[in-house]
C-alpha cells in the first residue's frame, strides 16, 4: 500500500485528557503515581523489579498450549512460547474485551503496538527476549458495548438473549446473521469475500466468544508472534488466590486505592472508584457482585450467602468462580504474566494510575504504562480535497467553524476586519479623554465608558461583517463538513467508531501490514494516515 504519515502531538488534537496529556509530558504531580517512566530507562527499571517476582512460568505455558489445542503455532508463537519457560524472557501486554469481529479499529492498534514494541526491544535490549500478548477480558458482562461493529456508518446489533460474561456466550443464529450483513456491506470489495469468509470459520455456531475471538485474534496476528492469554481459566485463578483470599478477608484494595484516588481528584476526574470488596462471583451466565455485610459475604443476585469460612473454601474448590473487577484486573494480569509494560488506551491508562498501592499492597510488580498507539486514516480524494481548500493534514482536527473562518479570511476578496476603523476609534477616543478632560476630570470616566462601548460594537460588526460573508463560501462549508465526518464519524475518533471490515475488505492483509509498518513504539504521537490510492 502507498501510504505516508503525519504525526501530531496528543495535546493538539483535543481528543485527549489532561491526565494524559500530562502523564505524556511526564508531569511532576504525576509522578507519584507510577513507578517507571515510560521511556527505555524505565523499561530496564521495569524489567529488574519483575526479576525478583516469581511468576509461574510453567503454568502459563501449560495453560496457552491448552487454549491453543487444535490450533497450530507459527514458527514465531512456538519460538515465543519455549522462550517463556527462560527467566530473562518478559512480555509486552495489552488487553481488550472479546469485541465481535474486533470491534473498532483501535483494538487492532493496540494489539500491533506491544508486536511493535516486542520488535524494538527484542533489537535493543539483546540479553533479554520480548513476547506480545494480548489479555482477553472475556468476562466482562457488558454486551451492550460488546455486541455491536459500525460498518460504513450503520450499526451492526447481535441481537442476542445470552446474558452474563460476554467470553462465555455462543455463536447463535442472531450472530450468523451480522456476518450475512456485514458481506451484503462489503462482498462487493475485493477481499470482502475473505473477510467474512475469515468470520464464518471463527464464529461457528455453538462456538464461545472468547474462543472465537482467540482464533481471529490469531489467524490476524499469529504470524507477528503474538499469544493470546485467556485468563477466565481455573488453574490460572488458583495462582491469584493468595490475593483473592486477602481482598475478602480484608477488602485491602479499596483502602490501597482510596488514599490515591483523594489526590488524583484534586487535579483530575477520578476514571474508577472501585468498591469496598472488588471481586465478582461468575458462574454459568451470571456475574453478580460479592458483596459484605457484617460477617457475611452475599451475592444478591444470585440470592447466595456464605460465612467468610465458606466462602474461602468455595474460592479453594472453585477458584475459577471470583472474577477481579477493574481494580484487581490488573494485579491478576501481572500476577499471571512476567510483564513489563502494560499499553492501554486514555482510560485504562487512567485507572492504573489510580492502582501503584493496590499493587504494591498485593506484592505484585507495577509495570511501565504506554498510551496506545492511535491513528487516523485518511482516503486520498478526501486529502486533495483538504488540500485544495487550503489546509495542511495536520490543521484536520480544528473544528469546522474554526476550518471556515480560516478559509473566509484566505479567500474573500473583501475587507473582513475593522482593524484600521478599530485603530481610529481608540485613537479618536484617548484624544477625545484629553480634551474633556481639561474642562472637567470626571467627563474623562464618561468618555472611556462611551469608548468601550463603541469598540464592543464595532468588534460585533467585524463578527457580523465575516457572518455574512461566510454565507457565500457555502460549497466550501459543505466540503469541510464531508471530510470532517469521514475523518470524525459523529465527532468521535473515527479509530472508536470504524470497523477492520471495511478497510480489510478492500485492501485485504496490505492493510494490516501497513498498521504495522506506522505502529509508533516508544514514540507518543498521534499519526493520521494519507493513502494514496
Amino acid at each position: 500500500m502507498d501510504f505516508s504519515a503525519t504525526k501530531i502531538k496528543y495535546n493538539e488534537t483535543g481528543y485527549f485528557s489532561k491526565i494524559v496529556n500530562d502523564y505524556l509530558n511526564q508531569d511532576e504531580f504525576l509522578k507519584q503515581f507510577y513507578v517507571h517512566a515510560p521511556t527505555l530507562d524505565g523499561i530496564k527499571a521495569s524489567i529488574a523489579a519483575r526479576k525478583s517476582f516469581n511468576t509461574n512460568r510453567q503454568l502459563l505455558v501449560d495453560e496457552l498450549q491448552q487454549q491453543y489445542a487444535g490450533i497450530e503455532f507459527t514458527p514465531l508463537q512456538q519460538s515465543n512460547l519455549k522462550a517463556l519457560l527462560k527467566n530473562n524472557t518478559f512480555t509486552i501486554t495489552t488487553a481488550h474485551q472479546p469485541n465481535i469481529f474486533t470491534g473498532p479499529l483501535y483494538f487492532i492498534y493496540k494489539i500491533f503496538h506491544v508486536i511493535k514494541l516486542a520488535d524494538l526491544l527484542n533489537k535493543q535490549i539483546t540479553d533479554s527476549h520480548f513476547v506480545p500478548v494480548y489479555y482477553m477480558g472475556s468476562e466482562d458482562a457488558d454486551l451492550d458495548e460488546l455486541g455491536y461493529i459500525n460498518l460504513e456508518r450503520k450499526k451492526l446489533i447481535w441481537q442476542t438473549k445470552q446474558t452474563g460474561a460476554v467470553g462465555k456466550m455462543k455463536v447463535d443464529k442472531a450472530l450468523l446473521k451480522l456476518i450475512d450483513e456485514i458481506y451484503g456491506q462489503v462482498g462487493v470489495q475485493k477481499f470482502g469475500k475473505e473477510i467474512t469468509d475469515i468470520f464464518k470459520v471463527c464464529y461457528a455456531e455453538g462456538k464461545t466468544i472468547q474462543q472465537a475471538t482467540l482464533e481471529l485474534v490469531n489467524i490476524l496476528f499469529a504470524g507477528y508472534g503474538l499469544l493470546v492469554v485467556i485468563p477466565d481459566n481455573a488453574n490460572l485463578k488458583k495462582s491469584f488466590q493468595d490475593v483473592v483470599e486477602k481482598e475478602l478477608a480484608e477488602q485491602f484494595s479499596h483502602q490501597a486505592v482510596e488514599a490515591t484516588i483523594q489526590a488524583l481528584s484534586t487535579q483530575y476526574k477520578v476514571q474508577a472508584g472501585g468498591r469496598d470488596l472488588n471481586l465478582f462471583y461468575l458462574i454459568d451466565n451470571k456475574r453478580e457482585r460479592i458483596e459484605k455485610e457484617g460477617f457475611r459475604f452475599k451475592v444478591s443476585g444470585l440470592k447466595l450467602e456464605w460465612s467468610k469460612e465458606e466462602i474461602l473454601n468455595e474460592l479453594y474448590n472453585h477458584p475459577e468462580r471470583f472474577s477481579a473487577n477493574v481494580i484487581l484486573r490488573g494485579v491478576f494480569q501481572e500476577t499471571i504474566l512476567p510483564n513489563i509494560i502494560f499499553v492501554g488506551g486514555g482510560g485504562e491508562l487512567a485507572y492504573w494510575l489510580e492502582l501503584k498501592n493496590v499493587f504494591a499492597a498485593a506484592h505484585v510488580p507495577y509495570p511501565v504504562l504506554l498510551l496506545r498507539n492511535s491513528f487516523l486514516i485518511m482516503q486520498q480524494q478526501k486529502t486533495e480535497q483538504f488540500k485544495a481548500l487550503g489546509f495542511e493534514v495536520k490543521e484536520i482536527f480544528k473544528s469546522d467553524e474554526q476550518l471556515l473562518n480560516e478559509l473566509v479570511v484566505k479567500q474573500s476578496t473583501q475587507q473582513l476586519n475593522l482593524i484600521p476603523e478599530i485603530r481610529a476609534a481608540q485613537i479618536f477616543y484617548n484624544e477625545l479623554k484629553e480634551t474633556v478632560a481639561k474642562v472637567d476630570i470626571t467627563l474623562a470616566v464618561h468618555t472611556e465608558a462611551l469608548q468601550a462601548k463603541a469598540l464592543k460594537r464595532l468588534n460585533e460588526l467585524e463578527k457580523k461583517i465575516v457572518r455574512a460573508e461566510k454565507k457565500k463560501f457555502f460549497v466550501q462549508k459543505n466540503k469541510i463538513a464531508a471530510i470532517k465526518q469521514a475523518a470524525f464519524p459523529s465527532d468521535n475518533l473515527q479509530e472508536r467508531v470504524d470497523n477492520l471490515s471495511a478497510y480489510y475488505a478492500k485492501y485485504g492483509n496490505k492493510f494490516l501490514q501497513m498498521i504495522y509498518e506506522i505502529s509508533e513504539d516508544l514514540d507518543q504521537q498521534f499519526v493520521v494516515i494519507k493513502l494514496n490510492g
